[in-house]
């Protein structure tokens, strides 16, 4: 109870500046984390999770709140009634549910802005966005609004905010945790924790990889605590390092911080070797395929006389998508199929592949985004295609200030090796936070 207090306390006090939430229910959080604290005292608590705060991505559907997308578009005024696979399990497990944290509009971009809850900022120097889709729930962790976040990664929306806030995003493979309803972008989209530390994601984990009925994409159960194993080091592990993914162009700066951090991997006992990862110069061409196509079968299924109401962006996204025919469709599909299978063959060489998160730094709030993966984050929409497990560790920051995040891809399925790898990084650097800085 005093822990929760706390925070709504902390929250209180920095999230005018920071905007992190779209929605904040202090008085059913203060309700769940009393009857939790009975559960305790009664020897009765639902797991390690029973009374631990958690906020939830405004993408997720949570029983009783509003579910806006962050989106003018969609009517408030319905009976919110169902929760999303994810905080079905939190309910289970007795977390406490803070609220709903900001994105971009459906998620469409990697900036921390949407026309229903305005600019989110970043709390290493809020004249900079947080990144995006899950803008709030990367400055909710930065900032300490909780330790736990549930958001998501369509295309980089978990790991470059992670980056950009100077904290840890995991991406699971695909299906790992449960979807519902389906995501606008289909078989891009995966339900992701944002936290501070790797353990902490580990143990999050633990509780939303559960398979899901109503998600027919789900994996099978798999009941392994996510924590086992996770402090075995790296030692004996081939890992591949790309600087570039063999056509991104990186801010010196980060290409430095990146290359400094791909050395310790080395010195922990890795075997690394700088190597050409299999990258098709139209890979973004077939991302945009997807994007755009999701977004116009979206704007098919919202109230048509709100569409006016929608990011001006957004909008043009969905008009290319109307303009792209079935043939143009399974061409992409096709591509995305056989650079699958080359990232497949590439990991039954490689243990694991290292990159920068993004190619910046955060920019300024006021740059904006034109394009659903801008030009900061190259390095992550690739392993949304190949629907792989990624993660982003925070290993520096710039001149300015500025946080610097590192990329960790494994092969499909091999979360536990990502885990492992980040793990083994954050034990020789800590991650520092606002906390400790400040």
């Amino acid at each position: 109870m005093e822990v929760v207090k706390a925070i709504l306390e902390h929250i209180g006090t920095h999230n005018p500046l920071l905007n992190a939430f779209a929605y904040l229910d202090a008085d059913a959080a203060l309700a769940a984390a009393r009857q939790s604290e009975q559960r305790w005292r009664d020897g009765a608590q639902l797991s390690e999770l029973d009374g631990i705060p958690v906020t939830v991505k405004d993408l997720l559907l949570a029983k009783g709140w509003p579910t806006l997308y962050g989106s003018r578009v969609v009517d408030p005024n319905q009976d919110w009634n169902e929760d999303s696979p994810a905080v079905a399990r939190l309910r289970e497990h007795g977390a406490v549910l803070l609220g709903k944290t900001t994105t971009a509009e459906f998620g469409w971009k990697g900036f921390g802005d949407s026309p229903l809850t305005g600019i989110t900022r970043n709390p290493w120097n809020p004249a900079h966005t947080p990144g995006g889709s899950s803008a709030g729930a990367a400055a909710a962790a930065a900032i300490g609004f909780g330790p736990l976040h549930v958001a998501s990664d369509g295309g980089g929306s978990v790991r470059q905010p992670a980056a950009f806030s100077g904290v840890f995003g995991f991406k699971p493979s695909f299906g790992r945790v449960a979807c519902y309803p389906a995501a606008r972008n289909g078989t891009l989209f995966h339900v992701s924790p944002l936290t501070r530390t790797v353990r902490d994601a580990a143990l999050l984990l633990n509780a939303i990889a559960r398979p899901d009925a109503r998600d027919p994409h789900a994996l099978p159960p798999d009941d392994r605590d996510w924590r086992a194993g996770i402090e075995q080091g790296v030692t004996g592990l081939r890992i591949a390092y790309s600087p570039d993914l063999g056509y991104a162009k990186v801010d010196p700066e980060i290409a430095g911080l990146v290359a400094r951090a791909v050395k310790v991997f080395g010195e922990l006992g890795a075997k690394v070797e700088q190597t050409a990862p299999p990258i098709e110069e139209s890979l973004h061409d077939i991302l945009r395929v997807f994007s755009a196509t999701a977004a116009a079968r979206l704007f098919e299924t919202l109230p048509q006389e709100r569409l006016s109401l929608a990011e001006r962006g957004f909008q043009e996204v969905a008009e290319q998508g109307r303009q792209i025919g079935a043939t143009r469709y399974l061409a992409a599909v096709q591509a995305r199929e056989a650079f699958t299978r080359a990232w497949n063959a590439f990991f039954e060489k490689w243990d694991l592949l290292l990159t920068p998160t993004t190619a910046t730094a955060a920019p300024p709030v006021e740059q904006g985004a034109t394009d659903p993966r801008s030009a900061t984050s190259p390095f992550t929409y690739p392993f949304n295609l190949t629907q792989q497990p990624a993660a982003s560790i925070p290993i520096g920051f710039t001149a300015n200030g500025l946080p610097v995040g590192l990329q960790i891809v494994g092969a499909r399925y091999r979360d536990d090796r990502v885990l492992r790898a980040a793990r083994a990084y954050e034990r020789g650097f800590p991650f520092a936070t606002t906390d400790t800085v400040r």
